[in-house]
């Protein structure tokens, strides 16, 4: 493993230990519920976004523990688009990350207001949920409403894994343009390359079913620009996302190494 796969795994142990301590424990009549949970948010998974979050608090030198609360919550709302992606009205998936997905195994101070607000509106009608809307009523030949959905689905949460760091540590407008654009090419580049895997992916390597998008007839970027120049379309991203970093000059390595090893999905 490389040692930005170390620092990610690292920083993965970190939040799920938190998260551990921080969900309620499966007791009571309620049990079932509360196990549910836990599954969904304590399961395997590189905690990409938490990673983001801490990574980018350290440039800017912050305290780990508040950071880390608010990536815990980022985690847990990640956890809980995985579990509406993978229902039976969306994807009707039976396996998530190589384990039967939750439907399956069983049946939200002023900085605080501040990531509050950013959480919901990341999460909500104008972020994730309203991408799902989107993927749900579908979008055919129509790239504009493609970037659209993948931004509000895809790009909200991992936009507000840099915004909890820029909210916490009262960043400078530069540093937040510069951190928001490099968050938006990227969650744009990871779409790109989910889709390139569906196409060409196997169950195995995915964890989950491939050529999914395919068989329900849905328009995503493979359809739209082919394979090859999707693949082109990530080369251009990857090097536009770490370009966002100029401006933070060495403080920023480990997220412009990041770049790689995420839209590599085979770590």
């Amino acid at each position: 493993m490389s040692d930005l796969g170390k620092r990610i795994a690292q920083a993965a142990d970190i939040v799920t230990v938190a998260l551990d301590e921080l969900l309620p424990r499966a007791e009571g009549p309620e049990s079932r519920l509360t196990e549910a949970m836990r599954y969904a948010a304590l399961g395997p998974g590189k905690r990409l976004r938490p990673f983001f979050a801490l990574e980018t608090g350290k440039m800017f030198d912050l305290p780990e523990r508040p950071v880390l609360r608010a990536a815990c919550a980022l985690e847990c709302i990640h956890a809980y688009s995985l579990v509406h992606d993978d229902l039976p009205a969306m994807d009707d998936d039976d396996m998530r990350r190589g384990r039967p997905t939750v439907h399956v195994q069983y049946d939200d101070g002023h900085v605080r207001s501040e990531l509050v607000r950013k959480l919901a509106i990341a999460s909500g009608a104008r972020g994730m949920c309203g991408g799902q809307m989107i993927d749900l009523l579908g979008v055919r030949d129509d790239l504009g409403a493609v970037a659209r959905m993948q931004r509000l689905k895809t790009g909200a949460l991992i936009a507000f894994a840099f915004e909890i760091p820029l909210i916490i540590g009262r960043a400078k407008e530069a540093e937040r343009a510069a951190l928001m654009g490099f968050a938006q090419d990227l969650g744009l580049a990871y779409q790109i390359v989910d889709d390139i895997l569906d196409a060409e992916g196997d169950e195995a390597t995915l964890g989950k079913a491939a050529g999914k998008d395919a068989a329900k007839g849905k328009a995503n970027y493979v359809t739209l620009l082919g394979l090859d120049a999707a693949k082109e379309r990530v080369e251009l991203l990857a090097a536009q996302t770490k370009a966002h970093l100029d401006i933070f000059g060495d403080r920023a390595d480990h997220l412009r190494e990041s770049v790689d090893f995420v839209l590599d999905r085979r770590n």
